[in-house]
């Protein structure tokens, strides 16, 4: 599937800041501008390195200055816009931008075509730039990049003081070597600065200016009728490096990955690349794990839960699963599954209640598609402490109340993905026995008795237990006059909104409601959540519901589970949607046909993936993360279910 943009898509300078392109290199590290080329935020860069997987980012060469000159007539045909109000208008010369497994710009300036074409190598951090220049002018043209530099972390900038060196073929500052290597001139230049304006963060309250050196040009004369190349490479490696290599053994990489995920959807097979963007090296546990979100999010051991089986089981990258669920064992704690995983000093994170009973699921959903008993036997007694430490009480006051439902949260602690605190106020308090986190409770135990039987262990506590919750659930969460689930027992108002977490009631592997409720459920949640790009968090009627997702934090945050439309969960309701139409082919028609308005999504923001949310009122625009794990994997699914009844 290749996204195709042309001159109708960026009828302004606006417009076209609007959709970027995103590579990674499998160590956290990444490429991502404009599809007019531009840096319209601070974490945009053609090289955003990653010294120290998969966190430690620098951004290394922001963005690339183009200019062609035809006998003293010169155009630039980068875009970009600056702090002083000026800008670089290439955006005019554009004529197409595409993306299939890299992005490419084509340009037409008098006479002169320029092709452009951006790549990452897997493993190391390396970015690639390969450009084509036909002249097919009657001049002379002179064709310039200037790259610009800022070797700092990935958020800050550097000091008008930094001082960039270079030499043949690196270039030096703060610390930090960058090799580069071109078939074209190089020429010395004074060294140069600019200051950029970032409007997508000016409009969230971020950082909306910054800084870039320059010390050199990379220079290609191309005379009336030729046809030239030229190759750019910037690498954080000694060894020279052929842009046309990159590029190669990268598309290579993406077509090895569409053909093992194995799906005929054109939709899915792209998603099953998309995918992969996400799964990085952690160097502090000497294995891989998943990325929650570009560019701003890092590996949660939440996040990792919910996506790990779209982005791994759903495209049989079961060897990575295994890696990923073995990291998480080797850190349980006190029955809880790290949210964070330790950097440096520092200790890993465990504030979260979902993380080790969707561990407990993932291990399941493994089983499910490998068969492999020996792996269930390695990471049993690993379930069988977590489970131990939910009924007795553990951190964070997450434990098993009488009647046999999970209880969890306690003072300004936030344990469920709906997790934001703004100073001393939590703007969605969820303390009590949230209705996501009990259906889990229920699926865990269920599948601690199965794996039980597999094993040959005794499992009949684990369907004890789990009987007597299914009760309590049944008698304690079902609104009648409602047709669906309270979102948590806490003897508070937010007990009986209407949120998107019910349909995990219905969607996991095993779950407590009869099948005529969970079909009620389904509706409810399609008629008061359901938008094409995800559901809300909250239904419109309620009070608290906020229609807009923007400006500084605060304010975000304020919206960000108080009816902001997620992709993620939308998941879960098509999965919901299917069992309890029995998964006919009728159902799956019906999800087909809404599927394919993904296309679209997959056109807006970073194009050929899904966003974190949406705007709650009118969900056109992504925001947040213009990436996200988890809506990519949970999407993954559907088409799995679809395809393979998996």
């Amino acid at each position: 599937m290749k996204w195709i943009y042309g001159k109708q898509d960026w009828k302004s300078f606006e417009r076209g800041q609007e959709n970027c392109y995103l590579l990674t290199n499998g160590l956290g590290g990444f490429s991502s501008a404009t599809m007019i080329g531009s840096v319209s935020r601070n974490d945009h860069a053609l090289l955003m390195a990653c010294v120290h997987a998969p966190n430690h980012r620098y951004n290394m060469v922001h963005r690339l200055s183009e200019q062609v000159t035809l006998e003293g007539d010169s155009h630039m045909i980068s875009s970009q816009e600056f702090a002083d109000g000026t800008r670089e208008d290439g955006w005019r010369y554009l004529e197409e931008f595409s993306y299939e497994d890299t992005p490419v710009w084509r340009f037409l300036v008098e006479g002169v075509q320029v092709r452009k074409e951006i790549s990452v190598e897997q493993g190391t951090n390396t970015a690639a730039v390969c450009y084509e220049i036909t002249n097919r002018s009657s001049r002379r043209c002179d064709f310039t990049v200037t790259p610009f530099f800022q070797f700092t972390p990935k958020g800050s900038e550097p000091k008008p003081s930094q001082v960039f060196e270079r030499e043949e073929g690196c270039v030096r500052s703060n610390g930090l070597s960058l090799y580069f290597w071109t078939d074209a001139e190089v020429k010395a230049i004074p060294e140069i600065s600019e200051v950029y304006f970032y409007s997508y963060d000016d409009c969230d309250g971020r950082r909306s200016t910054g800084l870039a050196k320059a010390n050199h040009r990379i220079c290609k004369a191309v005379n009336p009728g030729e046809k030239c190349r030229l190759e750019l490479v910037y690498s954080m490696e000694t060894a020279e490096k052929k842009a046309a290599s990159v590029l190669a053994g990268h598309r290579a990489y993406r077509k090895k990955l569409e053909e093992l995920a194995g799906f005929s959807s054109e939709l899915a097979a792209f998603l099953a690349k998309s995918a992969n963007q996400f799964v990085s090296r952690r160097e502090s546990t000497d294995g891989e794990t998943i990325l929650a979100g570009f560019p701003f999010f890092e590996d949660w051991g939440r996040d990792t839960m919910i996506a790990l089986p779209g982005i791994c089981i759903s495209t049989r990258q079961y060897g990575t699963a295994r890696e990923i669920l073995r990291t998480f064992a080797a850190y349980e704690k006190d029955g809880l599954m790290p949210n964070l995983f330790p950097e440096g000093e520092e200790a890993p994170l465990y504030n979260t209640v979902d993380a080790a009973l969707l561990f407990i699921n993932c291990i399941y959903l493994y089983y499910q598609a490998t068969g492999e008993k020996t792996f269930v036997r390695e990471m049993y007694p690993v379930a069988e402490r977590i489970v131990k430490s939910y009924r007795q009480g553990t951190h964070f006051g997450i434990h098993m109340d009488e009647d046999g439902l999970i209880m969890a949260g306690q003072e300004l602690d936030q344990v469920t993905w709906m997790d934001v605190r703004v100073g001393e106020f939590l703007p969605t308090p969820r303390h009590g026995k949230p209705v996501e986190i009990n259906a889990y409770w229920y699926n865990a135990l269920q599948i601690m008795a199965c794996f039980s039987e597999i094993l040959g262990e005794e499992g009949a506590k684990y369907e004890a237990l789990a009987k007597k919750a299914k009760e309590a659930f049944c008698g304690q969460f079902w609104m009648e006059d409602r047709h669906c689930l309270k979102d948590v027992l806490s003897g508070t108002e937010a007990d009986c909104q209407v949120r998107c977490n019910q349909i995990w009631a219905v969607s996991m592997p095993f779950t407590m409601l009869d099948r005529e409720k969970e079909r009620q459920v389904v509706e409810t949640v399609f008629e008061k959540l359901y938008t094409p790009y995800g559901l809300r968090t909250l239904e419109k009627s309620d009070p608290q519901f906020h229609g807009t997702y923007g400006g500084p934090m605060q304010q975000r945050d304020m919206a960000y589970h108080q009816g902001t439309v997620w992709t993620f969960p939308l998941g879960a309701y098509y999965l919901s949607y299917l069992k309890v139409h029995s998964n006919s082919g009728e159902a799956k028609e019906t999800v087909r046909e809404q599927l394919e308005v993904l296309a679209s999504a997959l056109r807006e923001g970073c194009v050929g993936q899904l966003p974190e949310i949406y705007d709650g009122e009118n969900p056109t625009s992504s925001k947040g993360c213009f990436a996200q794990a988890w809506s990519v994997g949970e999407l993954l699914r559907v088409f799995e279910k679809i395809e393979r009844g998996n």
